[in-house]
């Protein structure tokens, strides 16, 4: 007993003491992979505070001022904001804006959700990528390259489109001279070149899908509909919200397409918020008023987002 009992202590020290040791490494290690990894994310954040948070703020700023880049601003207050909310034309725009966005959004999702189920029931690779690259393909391409090929196929008198149409029968659309075909023209536009991004995220959500659920519908004889409705759907849900979160934010600031193809019209049919944000700054030089309506929109953004998150609680089911 008395040499277990001089023995023990010695022992017990020793685990302590290598603690001691070792736990300054450790705890400088750690300091390393973190100091690290905060290098690895600064240009990312810099990037940020640089090209958007700064932005922003200084949006933010110059609403309260009366600039034209040329005079020193002049402090207005609240004066900009007022312009905005007696302004019909960009009250309008807001109003063609929601139009859409209702449109754009609600056809890019469904198409690119069908598109998706129909490529992942592709038993052929080969075309499985094919369909993937070829969807994908427009978004590579710049917004206002697209708008510019389409504008000439969509023209009234010399459009492909029209042309083909004539060939079955159907009379020439005028769908960039009519206010009620313009809309629905800058959203086919949209759509068309968008519609890949959605598109490979329902894939990712589809490949996503446990495959003892997919079995388990198998076994109930849940076929077609009922199974795209009772099993695809609510397992889709997080990766649709996503979809339709990035696709609302996008479309909310939708600028080239009407821009370049119909400039606005016929009369301001198709002249959404960015694009009298960017004649009231930038060609009639009013910064101030247009970094108003910069702001406006960004709140207008931030609302929208937080109800499509407020109203997923109830259709959003979580795995």
């Amino acid at each position: 007993m008395s040499v277990q009992a001089r023995e023990h202590p010695a022992s017990a020290r020793r685990p302590r003491l290598f603690a001691k040791l070792t736990e300054p490494s450790l705890a400088g290690m750690a300091r390393r992979k973190a100091a690290m990894g905060y290098l690895f994310i600064l240009p990312t954040v810099l990037g940020i505070v640089i090209f958007t948070a700064g932005p922003v703020l200084a949006s933010f700023g110059l609403s309260f001022f009366e600039w034209n880049v040329i005079d020193s601003p002049k402090w207005v207050g609240l004066q900009n904001y007022d312009h905005f909310v007696h302004d019909s034309r960009a009250l309008n725009s807001f109003v063609t804006t929601g139009k859409f966005v209702l449109l754009a959004v609600t056809l890019q999702i469904f198409l690119s959700l069908l598109l998706a189920i129909g490529v992942q029931a592709t038993r052929s690779k080969i075309l499985r990528y094919f369909f993937r690259a070829a969807f994908f393909l427009p978004l590579l391409t710049s917004a206002a390259s697209i708008a510019i090929v389409l504008a000439y196929m969509f023209h009234q008198d010399f459009g492909v489109i029209n042309y083909y149409l004539g060939k079955i029968g159907i009379a020439h659309i005028p769908w960039l001279n009519s206010s009620g075909w313009a809309l629905i023209t800058i959203v086919l536009t949209y759509v068309w070149q968008q519609i890949g991004f959605t598109f490979i995220i329902f894939l990712g959500g589809l490949a996503g899908i446990p495959a003892d659920v997919q079995d388990a519908a198998d076994l109930d004889g849940a076929t077609g509909w009922r199974r795209m409705w009772d099993i695809t759907i609510p397992m889709l849900s997080p990766t649709l919200l996503f979809a339709a979160v990035i696709g609302v934010i996008g479309a909310l600031q939708v600028f080239a397409e009407p821009f370049v193809m119909t400039n606005g019209g016929p009369g301001d049919a198709t002249r959404t918020v960015v694009m009298v944000m960017y004649e009231s700054a930038f060609s009639f030089l009013q910064i101030g008023y247009g970094s108003a309506i910069a702001v406006v929109l960004f709140v207008a953004i931030l609302v929208v987002t937080a109800i499509q998150f407020r109203l997923s609680r109830s259709w959003v089911f979580y795995q």
